[in-house]
């Protein structure tokens, strides 16, 4: 089962993308939908068969959004995470071997598009081995290779300097 914490800013996206699909998206096919239609013959149609196809996709992430918005929880940063990986956090790892990972921990709704690359989610065993954890402690992650060991670099609760550019 998926972990209902959101943050701020994932909660906001997920909001204004459901708005996007449903006041702009879903007007503008739905135009092309009617308009396809009104030529005739819709078995041998593609706009009308695109189209249509395309409005199913977007009723059902809307049905989604719907669905699952209301029950996620924004966990927002307080002072008192500072110095431990919490919920949120921005933070730099580094193995035996000099290996660098640098993620952002969130909830599981917010790990698509962009971010794709940056973002973990709480309930990896990554950020399960993390949590709590200051600057200088070891992480023993078990993976299907085996147990590794990262040793925590930064933390930081903002986007943070130390963050290559992907």
């Amino acid at each position: 089962m998926k972990t209902n914490l959101i943050t701020r800013e994932g909660f906001e996206k997920l909001q204004q993308e459901h708005d996007f699909l449903w006041h702009k998206r879903r007007p503008e096919v739905t135009k092309i939908v009617t308009w396809a239609a009104s030529l005739g013959d819709r078995s041998e149609n593609a706009d009308y068969q695109y189209n249509k196809r395309l409005l199913r996709q977007i009723d059902r992430r809307v049905r989604y959004l719907r669905k699952r918005l209301p029950d996620l929880k924004v966990i927002d940063y307080s002072p008192a995470q500072d110095g431990k990986v919490f919920f949120g956090a921005w933070v730099e790892i580094e193995n035996e071997t000099g290996e660098i990972k640098q993620f952002k921990i969130v909830g599981p709704d917010e790990i698509y598009g962009e971010q794709v690359k940056q973002y973990i989610s709480i309930d990896s065993p990554m950020a399960r081995a993390l949590l709590k954890k200051s600057i200088d402690d070891e992480a023993e992650v078990t993976t299907p290779e085996g147990v590794k060991t990262w040793f925590i670099n930064h933390i930081d609760y903002k986007k943070p300097q130390w963050l290559k550019p992907l």
